[in-house]
């Protein structure tokens, strides 16, 4: 037998060993009798997906630190080229989870684009996502934004931006931003932002798979690591994407970021972790171990400076992001610059436990789906049954209080690290740019308070 074989299958057996330690002192906590003493994860070697961007660092973090050896698993993290790809391989098996866009879960299993029944029981992220500009399109916005020792008040709103589009409407020129995927979290982000300031970002329709039904803005595809390079070629004038390549286009002195998702939407959902729900109902036991090393990754990050500091040095090798150390820090340690030096305290931009992060909340489902529907990609009216319903489909957050028991149990964590009450709902929130609250339990009411997009009955015209 090979080396590198019997390395592998040594490393397993101990990993085996260290799980069966955990799992006993957890269950002498607990009282339970041994035969729950020895549950182990049907499958122990598995593949993950992962795009090159920050937040993908819980997956990393949750490897680097053994926190999947230690629940006796044997993974292997391999970067994927875009998100349609990524689902894909999760899809047909060829990647038994993956890091993924809030968004695709719910939009494969109510079949947008692919149709494949996805579930997540562990959010991976707050917040963590940009808009910029290139210099052209910012020295023009610039002259609409209010000043404050001769800096950009923000959060800059959109009807900045809606000042450049009507000039290149003026000029028959065509206005042309990026996102990364239709049901990216960066695509509704970029869509509420335009639409807060009236600019229209939109329809899709049976017959406009991109979404640009009455737009007075284009929105299209571009893979994340791709976003700098292709406003620089002048492609596009704009893009929202997740760090590091808003902090990128910084470094490089080809644009500049005008807002962050945290200004949009406080403290939003960013990223979750998806199996498809035959591999969840397959590997119940495996499914469980995972999530618990994705919370204490979650836990380890936010732990301290001196930890984001650390992951902010893994994640720059090209393995993970790739990209440089000092742009990774910009947005991963406290501060987030806009123009080149100004760079401003944001201590909760990039959040990976604090404020129940993990925790896979009905109500974040219920916004996603409400922005399907509210730009045609559920292109009929719902009523809010089937939104509490999807959402209840989706997301599992009974397998992730599962998992969060047993680190109770094994004294990994503390009861009030987690909700344990909570019956899967946010109550209403306000931190919204446009001032509008939303409340997850009446999604159709929400819809209604939104000046531009679908409501009640209302379809695309095509």
């Amino acid at each position: 037998m090979p080396n590198s074989i019997v390395k592998r299958h040594r490393g397993l057996s101990r990993r085996k060993f260290l799980a069966d330690l955990s799992l006993l002192a957890g269950a002498s906590v607990l009282g339970l009798p041994a035969s729950a003493q020895k549950a182990r994860p049907e499958k122990e070697a598995l593949k993950f997906g992962f795009i090159k961007l920050t937040d993908c660092v819980p997956l990393v973090i949750a490897y680097e630190k053994k926190y999947f050896d230690e629940e006796g698993l044997f993974v292997t993290l391999e970067a994927q080229a875009n998100w349609k790809v990524l689902l894909d391989r999760v899809i047909d098996s060829q990647l038994d989870g993956a890091h993924m866009l809030a968004g695709q879960p719910l939009g494969a299993t109510i079949g947008v684009g692919t149709k494949a029944p996805v579930i997540t029981a562990f959010s991976m992220d707050l917040n963590g996502n940009g808009i910029t500009v290139s210099n052209e399109v910012w020295k023009e916005m610039r002259k609409h934004v209010p000043l404050k020792d001769a800096k950009p008040v923000h959060p800059i709103k959109a009807e900045a931006l809606k000042k450049v589009v009507e000039k290149f409407k003026a000029e028959g020129k065509q206005f042309k931003m990026g996102m990364v995927f239709p049901l990216s979290t960066h695509n509704y982000e970029l869509r509420y932002w335009l639409a807060s300031g009236g600019i229209h970002p939109g329809f899709y329709s049976a017959t406009d798979v991109n979404g640009q039904t009455e737009a007075d803005v284009l929105i299209s595809v571009t893979p994340p690591p791709q976003m700098p390079a292709t406003l620089e070629s002048g492609t596009i004038h704009g893009y929202c994407v997740g760090e590091p390549w808003n902090q990128q286009a910084v470094a490089k002195g080809i644009g500049v970021p005008v807002i962050t998702d945290y200004e949009i939407w406080k403290n939003n959902p960013e990223k979750v972790f998806g199996v498809t729900n035959g591999w969840a109902e397959k590997y119940p036991r495996t499914h469980v171990a995972v999530v618990k090393a994705l919370i204490r990754a979650g836990m380890w990050l936010d732990q301290s400076a001196a930890n984001r500091k650390e992951a902010v040095k893994i994640l720059s090798r090209p393995n993970y992001v790739g990209a440089d150390e000092d742009v990774i820090a910009n947005s991963m340690t406290g501060t987030y610059e806009y123009e080149k030096g100004d760079k401003r305290a944001m201590p909760d931009f990039n959040v990976f436990f604090r404020y129940h992060a993990t925790y896979p909340f009905y109500s974040d489902a219920i916004w996603y789906l409400t922005q399907m529907r509210r730009w045609g990609q559920i292109p009929e009216g719902k009523p809010d049954a089937w939104f509490f319903e999807t959402a209840k489909q989706v997301y599992r957050p009974d397998i992730y209080m599962q998992a969060a028991k047993e680190l109770i149990a094994e004294g990994k964590a503390k009861e009030s690290d987690f909700p344990m009450k909570s019956d899967g709902f946010r109550g209403p929130q306000d931190g919204f740019i446009d001032g509008i609250v939303f409340d997850a339990k009446k999604p159709n009411e929400y819809l209604k308070k939104l000046k531009i997009g679908l409501k009640g009955e209302q379809t695309v015209k095509n």
